[in-house]
């Protein structure tokens, strides 16, 4: 009997999914760290504000619980997620046209966070539901193998787009027509969503009987396979402290770049093109040593790269730019490791018909608390700023003093893998 995972509908799924992929990391790389700073900061929104709204992607993924009872409904998970993700697209594509309404200056800084705020609850209400569907069509003893792959096209993609954006917007700035620029990337995320549209009308429907099943499941069932399971509960403890650690200080990087740092965004992408280039080098092998080990252990490893970037990070001034460089190639190897493991995590420790509830629930806890971060850092950069960087008696940016926050909170994140979660019975299926 052939395989089915062999099957050409299979084979066109997987590949249509991996181009997916990279389409929505296109739209990902458009409305966050210089492109996005460069919108807000011309809108004159504070730099406090803007680390906030660059981590309303953590807030977002609390819309991600409404998918428990999207899950119920009668109507098929990929017409939903087509509909949807298509939808939430072009609240992105919003945002970079709303300098040209016709409106006020503070109402337009309303319009800029409600757009960015809807793209992103639209986005993640159905980002589990997208990923268990599309993944569905991958073989299970080769998750890590796939999502590296997918992740490296994503990567290698990327690379050629930020450099050939970052010019183009460098280029729009140093004629004084930045206006142009923002229009320029708008109608730039109009073609990708139409790609991501197709993309999403390859891959194979889920089937009746995988649908059926999951839709079954009742609100006790959930809370049994999630809040009732130890081992569950300690990697959404997990997450959460590591979603707190990064989003107290990323979210504040992209203006500490382009203001204090005084990077041009062409240079910021150059930079991002060097760190993608490193993860996607080391993509393969950890995905390798995650399937040998466990996706536990795949995240403990990368943790490690992101407590020696935000290290490093406590240390980089307008004197010392470069160290820059150095954190965001740490940080971003250390996706390789954090980045599918976390979704793929949820496969060890729940059942494969409450993958979806699962992961809806890790996320939104974990996300809720990377807001939260953000709005704490926000708080502190606040007042590190109007006390003229200043922290008893010390010069120093607000970014320094948040990373030094990252890297303690981190490090303990990688103990609590290492000493609990690694050690927990694993489930195949």
């Amino acid at each position: 009997m052939e395989n089915r995972f062999q099957t050409k509908e299979y084979r066109r799924s997987r590949k249509a999914y991996t181009m997916q992929c990279a389409f929505e990391y296109f739209i990902a790389l458009l409305v966050a760290d210089a492109f996005l700073a460069k919108l807000l900061t011309a809108l004159g929104i504070g730099d406090n504000l803007i680390g906030i709204i660059s981590s309303f992607v953590s807030l977002a993924f609390v819309f991600q619980l409404l998918s428990i009872f999207l899950v119920k409904a009668k109507t098929s998970t990929k017409k939903i997620v087509m509909i949807c993700d298509t939808v939430s697209i072009c609240f992105f594509m919003l945002v970079y046209l709303v300098p040209f309404l016709p409106v006020g200056a503070e109402l337009k800084k309303a319009l800029v966070i409600v757009s960015i705020m809807i793209a992103y609850a639209i986005k993640y209400l159905i980002s589990s539901m997208l990923f268990k569907w599309a993944n569905s069509h991958v073989e299970p003893s080769l998750r890590a193998v796939y999502s590296a792959n997918k992740e490296v096209i994503s990567l290698i993609a990327g690379i050629i787009f930020t450099a050939v954006f970052g010019y183009i917007i460098d280029k729009f700035e140093s004629l004084g027509n930045l206006n142009g620029a923002f229009l320029f990337i708008s109608m730039s995320i109009l073609v990708i969503n139409i790609c991501n549209f197709v993309c999403l009308k390859l891959i194979k429907s889920e089937s009746q009987e995988a649908q059926e099943e999951e839709s079954s499941l009742s609100i006790k069932d959930v809370m049994k396979n999630t809040f009732a399971n130890k081992n569950f509960r300690n990697v959404i403890f997990m997450e959460s402290l590591q979603k707190f650690a990064i989003y107290f200080t990323v979210g504040f990087m992209g203006v500490y770049k382009t203001k204090e740092l005084a990077i041009s965004v062409f240079i910021i992408q150059l930079i991002n093109i060097v760190a993608n280039a490193a993860r996607m080098l080391l993509s393969k092998p950890f995905a390798m040593y995650s399937d040998k080990k466990s996706f536990a252990k795949g995240m403990e490893l990368g943790l490690c790269f992101a407590a020696a970037g935000f290290f490093i990070n406590i240390f980089t001034t307008p004197e010392t730019w470069w160290l820059v460089i150095l954190f965001t190639v740490l940080y971003n190897v250390s996706l390789a490791g954090t980045n599918q493991n976390s979704f793929n995590i949820a496969y060890s420790y729940v059942p494969l018909n409450c993958i979806t509830q699962a992961m809806a629930i890790k996320n939104s806890i974990s996300g809720l608390c990377g807001f939260a971060a953000s709005i704490v850092g926000g708080i502190v950069l606040d007042i590190v700023q109007k006390n003229g960087n200043m922290v008893l008696g010390i010069s120093i940016n607000a970014q320094q003093l948040l990373s030094a926050v990252s890297f303690v909170l981190i490090v303990i994140a990688v103990l609590f893998i290492h000493f609990v979660i690694a050690k927990q019975k694993v489930k195949i299926q």
